[in-house]
Parts: structure tokens; C-alpha cells; sequence
């Protein structure tokens, strides 16, 4: 493993495109598949974000947390630009609602699957929910899966919304790595339309095969080139904080990344035009007390 990346080996404008926040005693769904033991504070988070150089980050909604995204606005409100969102939303929302919520710098909508029944793309309310998430230039965020991903992103290609898979797809390589696996994510490439996250390799690898991590980023890279990736910490790693942290998170990067024009491309150029990050790079963020 390569030593701990300091503030200098990154470009300006670095983003965390992957991350969670909430707090103590908020409502959370009863179907759900993870209690977290401890809250994961905007504070806390933009601290890591300096100590490591990062100019801005995404919030991503919790699963846990369902269509309730009112902390994740919150939030994006107190960062006062220094984050992006990304909500999770009942297609039938209405779209006065979405508009409000890309004023608060919500830049997409994710399509957590696991354990959920498979979208009715063909009817009217998600036809009319992708047109206007289109019309926002929001993202569909998809997790899922990987043998799901044939099911769930054409019918979003075909509504013309540009679509970021998160996690590397999540393939199961807990057992060993399979390139094949693969194919059809990297099918989508010749689109233009489709991202992919290098995040939470442990989700997707076990202790044992995580070392393979670096042949999946490399592919990926050769497949998808540097300005279809992006990378997310997933913090706080929920449900696997014991096996790592922020900083792990950021030293696999330049592991499966070791050439710095394309690290710095998807650490910068790419996450800040896909995710809407503008102008000055710098931190805004000032805490409430």
C-alpha cells in the first residue's frame, strides 16, 4: 500500500463524491436494512474534508433514512455550497418540490435496490419523473446488484438521463475477482451517458481479495476513461467501520489510480462538471452553533 496521500499530491477542486450524513433520532423506516449505532455529523464530515485537501463533497441519502430527505437539505443549506445532494424520492414527488430541491444543490435522485422491488419504468409517473429530472440536468444515481444494471439503466438511457453507478457496480468479488462480471457495465461506456464510482471497495471485495480492487479500477479506466469515473469515500462506511476509514478511502484511490493526470481527473475535472460544483474551489462552509 502507497503512504498516506498528503494535501499536495491533490489537484485543486478535489471532491468526495460519495457520503452520508445524519443525525441522532431521526424517523427511519421500519423496512430497513441497517440501524446505524453512531451519528455521522455535516461537522464532522467537512472536517475530514479539509484535513485532507478535499474542496467539496455529495451527500448521498441514506437508505435507512427513505424518502425523508429533510436533514440531507438541511444540511446542504449549512454547507452553504460546499456540498452537492443526492436525494432518494417517491416518483410521484411533485415537481415544484424538485425544483426546490435544486435550489438547495441537489444535482441527482438514487436508486438504492437492494432488497426492493425493480422500478415500473413504463409507467406514467416515472415517465414523467425522468423527464423531469432530464429537464433539472440531475443524474440517476443507481445501486444495485450488478446483474440488475441490464433491467434498470436502459430504460433511463432511453429517457435520456445521464445515469452514475455507483460502487463499481457492485459485483460480488468477495470469493475472487472475475472480470467478465463486468461486461455489460462496461458495455455502457460507448454511451457517453454512463459514470461509475470507485467507492467501497469493501462492499464489493473481502479482506482477503480486496487487493484485486486495483485490476477492476484499471479496467474500468481503460473502458471508461478517466472522464466517465469518479470517486466517493463512503463515508462513514456504514456497516463497515471497523475495517476502514477516511483515510484508507483515499489511499486506495491512488492504489487503483497511480497516474496522476487521470487521478486528477477523476478527483477533480470530472465530479465537479458532473455534479455542478462551480467557480472558486474553496471551502465555504461555516458551523452553526
Amino acid at each position: 500500500m502507497s503512504a498516506t496521500p498528503r494535501q499536495k499530491d491533490l489537484p485543486p477542486g478535489a471532491i468526495d463524491t460519495h457520503a452520508h450524513v445524519f443525525g441522532r433520532d431521526l424517523p427511519m423506516i421500519a423496512r430497513r436494512r441497517y440501524t446505524p449505532d453512531c451519528p455521522a455529523p455535516l461537522e464532522r464530515y467537512v472536517s475530514l474534508l479539509r484535513d485532507h485537501g478535499l474542496a467539496g463533497g455529495v451527500l448521498v441519502q441514506p437508505s435507512f433514512l427513505g424518502h425523508d430527505n429533510r436533514y440531507l437539505l438541511q444540511c446542504l443549506c449549512r454547507a452553504k455550497g460546499l456540498c452537492k445532494g443526492v436525494v432518494a424520492l417517491d416518483p410521484a414527488t411533485p415537481s415544484a418540490a424538485l425544483q426546490e430541491m435544486a435550489h438547495a444543490g441537489v444535482v441527482g435522485a438514487r436508486l438504492n435496490l437492494f432488497g426492493q422491488n425493480l422500478p415500473s419504468f413504463q409507467h406514467e409517473v416515472w415517465r414523467q419523473f425522468l423527464l423531469q429530472a432530464r429537464q433539472l440536468d440531475w443524474h440517476i444515481e443507481v445501486h444495485c446488484p450488478i446483474m440488475l444494471l441490464p433491467d434498470i439503466v436502459p430504460p433511463l438511457l432511453d429517457s435520456d438521463c445521464k445515469v452514475v453507478v455507483d460502487h463499481f457496480g457492485r459485483p460480488d468479488y468477495q470469493s475472487g475477482t472475475d472480470l467478465s462480471a463486468l461486461d455489460y457495465l462496461c458495455s455502457l461506456a460507448q454511451t457517453e451517458r454512463v459514470w461509475v464510482k470507485l467507492s467501497a471497495a469493501y462492499r464489493v471485495w473481502s479482506d482477503q481479495t480486496i487487493t484485486e480492487s486495483s485490476l477492476v479500477a484499471q479496467h474500468l479506466l481503460q473502458v471508461f476513461s478517466a472522464r466517465r469515473l469518479v470517486w466517493g469515500s463512503d463515508w462513514p462506511h456504514t456497516e463497515h467501520e471497523a475495517r476502514t476509514g477516511f483515510d484508507r478511502a483515499l489511499q486506495l484511490l491512488f492504489d487503483w489510480i497511480p497516474q496522476e493526470e487521470d487521478r486528477f481527473t477523476i478527483l477533480a475535472d470530472t465530479p465537479r462538471l458532473l455534479f455542478k460544483f462551480q467557480g472558486d474551489s474553496s471551502c465555504p462552509y461555516v458551523p452553526s452553533h
